[in-house]
């Protein structure tokens, strides 16, 4: 008899794949945007910029109330049903009795295109780029919104230096505009 290895004999082996993600077409047709496509070219919530790590997902940010309820009222077929079971909004007008500290934080859209901080493709802002981002889409303008979202943590420093942690009665309207880009001014 001979001692050895086999010559059916294989070492084990571990084998790691990396899912690759089918490229999903995205076609829009809302009051604001029309005949717009996009692709999904991420799975949705990963692979995201390593400068860019949001607090809150999409959905968490709409069960929690922010933009008086008004963001997302005509363009829901475009993102995940699940994102609207517990979402606040409002179909009238701006509520922001439906945002989470109850006061209104939010600037208007003109204001925002007067100031050059709208892109074409997404023309409801930084929270439609956010949701879009975080569905999978990359896009040109990733760049320059994940440094807007970073310049927002002035705000978090302005809230710890004036404020208890968990006093939520305290700069109130800077904490709910923290919250509308997608950081949990909860915690501070």
């Amino acid at each position: 008899m001979i001692l050895g290895k086999s010559p059916q004999w294989k070492p084990e082996q571990k084998v790691i794949k990396r899912k690759k993600m089918q490229t999903k077409t995205i076609k829009v047709n809302d009051k604001m945007q029309k005949k717009y496509i996009y692709f999904l070219t991420e799975s949705e919530g990963k692979n995201f910029h390593p400068d860019f790590k949001p607090e809150l997902t999409p959905k968490e940010m709409l069960e929690l109330g922010i933009f008086g309820g008004k963001y997302m009222t005509d363009c829901r077929a475009e993102f995940p049903r699940e994102w609207f079971k517990k979402a606040k909004l409002s179909s009238e007008k701006h509520d922001e009795r439906l945002n989470f500290f109850g006061i209104n934080a939010s600037q208007s859209l003109s204001i925002w295109r007067k100031k050059g901080w709208i892109h074409p493709d997404d023309p409801r802002g930084w929270f439609q780029w956010y949701c879009r981002y975080f569905m999978g889409r990359r896009h040109e303008d990733d760049e320059r919104q994940i440094k807007r979202w970073k310049a927002i943590r002035r705000h978090i420093v302005q809230i710890k230096n004036n404020c208890q942690q968990g006093d939520w009665s305290c700069r109130k309207r800077q904490r709910q505009a923290v919250l509308h880009w997608a950081y949990d001014s909860r915690k501070i």
